[in-house]
């Protein structure tokens, strides 16, 4: 099945330094928002203390339950709403007494302000801070092994510019899907850490398809310029990257929407990603190897030898 003709000329090549602008843009206003946070907003999975998901049974706010638990003395306590549920709630706090007594202490607490019966505990977690910091350690250890793993791949596949065209174009899904989250206030745990590596697998699918063709395309059209070479392969897999990720998104947005609170910022990455990931493929991952071939010509007339001619 084609939505779009393989014989489709868009010039996606010639966008490419207005695509490095918007993803610049992208990137900054991400990286501005996570310093002016004072850097991710960390789940209890990294960050440690206790969590404790709470469901009243008739309207309250935040604010209300932050100050009925004043007097427990437990710390910085951070109320938030979770998921879709108007009255549930979760309580998060830097102390680490023990996770059952902390608990019923919560509950007490609030049957007393609210009224018996009027407050369900769903459920209690606790992770200490040693603890929450390897979880952080390894998950980032887990995307950087991923990323040299690609660079290696792709190197072998292909040549050594079109791993650096992919790296790059991962970094740029990774920290765009990053900044959003930050922007969005929303919390990074393991199930988020879990979603970058779908992410970094999904767009790195998308660029292997493109740049395959590249491939094929390069002894297909050798008298043609590497630009058009680019834009022309670009071209005949757009129905393939359109369908791909239209049908992927709508099961990511069936996730975001009916999966519940649980894995509502899992599924939130995912659907930023693939967005992010499909924009990347078409017009950073494959315009950077232009990028580079500029450089080589450049390089090597400036040292006195022949223009880098294009590889077959």
């Amino acid at each position: 099945m084609q939505l779009i003709k393989t014989d489709i000329n868009i010039d996606f090549i010639g966008k490419r330094k207005l695509a490095v602008v918007f993803s610049a843009i992208l990137i900054l206003i991400g990286l501005v928002s996570l310093v002016l946070k004072g850097g991710p907003n960390y789940g209890i999975d990294f960050a440690g203390g206790t969590l404790v998901q709470l469901k009243f049974t008739e309207s309250t706010k935040a604010a209300d339950i932050k100050g009925a638990l004043k007097d427990l003395k437990m710390g910085t306590v951070t109320v938030q709403q979770f998921g879709d549920e108007p009255n549930e709630f979760l309580v998060r706090t830097p102390t680490e007494t023990e996770i059952e007594g902390l608990g019923q202490q919560i509950l007490e607490t609030l049957e007393n302000h609210y009224g018996s019966g009027k407050v369900e505990m769903r459920r209690a977690e606790m992770v200490g801070p040693q603890v929450g910091k390897d979880l952080r350690q390894k998950g980032l250890l887990a995307i950087c092994y991923a990323m040299i793993g690609i660079l290696i791949y792709v190197t072998w596949r292909f040549e050594f510019r079109f791993a650096v065209g992919a790296i790059v174009a991962l970094i740029h899904d990774v920290l765009v899907t990053l900044g959003v989250f930050s922007l969005f206030g929303r919390e990074i745990d393991l199930p988020v850490i879990a979603a970058f590596l779908a992410i970094i697998g999904y767009s790195l699918n998308d660029t292997i398809i493109v740049y395959d063709r590249i491939r094929e395309n390069m002894g297909k059209y050798h008298k043609e310029t590497f630009p058009f070479i680019i834009n022309r392969s670009i071209n005949e897999t757009l129905s393939r990257t359109l369908m791909t990720s239209f049908t992927t998104l709508v099961v990511v947005l069936a996730l975001f929407i009916f999966g519940g609170g649980v894995i509502n910022n899992f599924a939130f990455a995912l659907l930023v990603g693939i967005l992010i990931g499909t924009y990347s493929s078409i017009f950073v991952a494959s315009p950077l190897l232009i990028f580079w071939e500029e450089y080589s010509q450049k390089k090597g007339k400036a040292a006195g030898g022949k223009p880098a001619t294009k590889s077959t």
